[in-house]
């Protein structure tokens, strides 16, 4: 038997059993394809990490003595569509089966079942052995529940793991930190910046670009300073515990114009790509702590543990539970353009323009710039979702559709009516000034609601309540902001709903 087995670019898992056989007759294939790079417009970090990713796999893999295809975007033989190229290697090979890992995305679920009918030879699915849950245990655990409460699966995965445990109660007395976990950071504590690798990738970058495939972003070829191989991964796994854990929990959700990173980890991609399995950057932290528990208070290790065990997998779980039609949520009915800016970021809001600078200088920004930034000010100008997922999917170097697409769809844009978060995500322009520095440099006043000077999320905010009162009626989280609404004087609110409606039909001027 003649086995060739498929890898995709996400799935550059070492520790794999796959690669504990004793596989002689086994071909395995990895392939750059314009099916691949095209499908969304991506950032040109993303791609060249992914790139970059599966090429040292490749390697890895010929030094264990694996016999592999690598197929680049300039090879001759790559038609550059996945079933054509495994039905063209299938018949050159000789081979008697294909095997491969479940994809994450359900796009490619499709087409590898739809292959594999196809095919006239075995065919076999395994696991990627990545994730902490099946594809069905969060629909399995939430059955009989009125909601899909992340809290619940998280104090759930929590037990079930053992982590931060101490028996059947959590380690500290409580399951969660939250509310220690929002302090805005003022230039103090120095944030230890990583001097780390620093990569030459101009030979892939001329390579994608030779290709004529479409990207955006900048890069600086001769010092890439993502995780693309294993190694990098546990190096930026092992600053981030001696580093930056100490004050992760503290200032996970602060914001600054000038700062990249703060105390982030930098670790998505090289999880969501599987360089890193996520228990062993769980376990990574909680021995780091345990072994510094006099200097790095529960709190910090607490949010950083939540964010992969809970909502990580949390995130995978709905995926797979609601798709496909989790693409087609719509259920506030936004229709509106993504503004133009969101390209450039040629915006005069202060935050705006620095969480989507951030973004387009390096394919990145945290949760809270993502939610309550740019994701904000595209639920509160009403912009139709697809055109927010894209271009979520398209510009950060850690999203894969699985994870972009209900973080997007459902936390940020409120498009799925609820089924993930029991609120809109939204605010004015205070929140914005608690949680960072960004108000004190902008062109507009946040204390200010109307007028040419006005924060436009204020405004903006407003007017939303206001459009979309019947939809969150019932919702009791909602409750005392609609009864604000209702108690405002008339002209106050139809002055906040003129400028409202300026900004949205002219985004570009602000």
């Amino acid at each position: 038997m003649k086995t060739l087995r498929l890898i995709l670019g996400d799935q550059l898992n070492h520790k794999h059993s796959w690669y504990r056989d004793d596989d002689a007759d086994t071909l395995y294939f990895l392939a750059e394809m314009r099916q691949e790079t095209d499908y969304v417009k991506h950032h040109v970090q993303k791609v060249v990490a992914f790139f970059e990713a599966m090429s040292a796999f490749a390697e890895w893999l010929r030094g264990r003595g694996k016999q592999v295809v690598y197929w680049q975007l300039d090879e001759p033989e790559n038609t550059q569509h996945l079933g054509k190229n495994i039905a063209k290697l299938v018949q050159q090979h000789g081979i008697t089966k294909f095997e491969y890992q479940l994809p994450d995305e359900y796009r490619l679920d499709k087409q590898l079942k739809q292959l594999a009918d196809d095919l006239s030879i075995d065919c076999e699915a395994f696991d990627t052995e990545h994730f902490l849950t099946t594809r069905s245990e969060l629909a399995d655990f939430f059955r009989d529940k009125q909601s899909l409460l992340m809290e619940s699966f998280y104090r759930h995965m929590r037990r079930k793991h053992n982590l931060l445990m101490d028996g059947e109660k959590p380690i500290g007395g409580q399951w969660n930190y939250d509310q220690s976990n929002r302090r805005k950071w003022k230039g103090q504590p120095e944030i230890p910046h990583e001097k780390g690798f620093r990569k030459d990738v101009r030979k892939t970058l001329k390579r994608i670009e030779n290709a004529g495939v479409k990207t955006f972003g900048a890069i600086d070829p001769q010092h890439f300073n993502w995780p693309t191989t294993r190694e990098d991964g546990l190096k930026v796994l092992r600053y981030f515990c001696e580093k930056l854990l100490v004050h992760f929990g503290d200032y996970q959700d602060a914001m600054d114009p000038d700062e990249v990173y703060l105390f982030h980890s930098r670790l998505s991609f090289a999880m969501n790509s599987k360089l890193l399995h996520p228990r062993e950057v769980i376990d990574a932290v909680i021995e780091h702590w345990q072994q510094n528990k006099s200097t790095i208070s529960i709190n910090e290790v607490e949010g950083y543990v939540r964010q992969i065990l809970g909502w990580r997998e949390y995130m995978r779980g709905v995926y797979w539970r609601e798709m496909p039609g989790y693409a087609r949520c719509n259920r506030l009915g936004n229709h509106n353009e993504l503004p133009g800016f969101y390209w450039t970021a040629d915006t005069k809001m202060n935050c705006l323009h620095h969480a989507i600078n951030n973004s387009l200088e390096h394919a990145y920004a945290h949760h809270i710039q993502r939610l309550m930034i740019t994701g904000n000010f595209a639920l509160l100008t009403q912009v139709h979702p697809d055109q927010v997922d894209a271009w979520y999917l398209g510009i950060y170097i850690d999203a894969i559709e699985w994870v972009e697409i209900t973080n997007t769809r459902g936390m940020s844009q409120y498009a799925d009516g609820g089924l993930v978060a029991t609120k809109p995500y939204i605010s004015s322009g205070s929140y914005i000034h608690k949680m960072s520095n960004y108000c004190a440099g902008c062109r507009y006043n946040v204390q200010e609601k109307t007028g040419d000077d006005a924060c436009p999320f204020n405004s903006l905010y407003w007017n939303f309540l206001a459009e979309k009162r019947e939809h969150f009626a019932g919702n009791q989280r909602m409750a005392m902001m609609l009864s604000l609404l209702e108690k405002m004087d008339g002209d106050e609110l139809e002055a906040l709903r003129t400028r409202a409606r300026q900004i949205i039909r002219n985004p570009q001027d602000f």
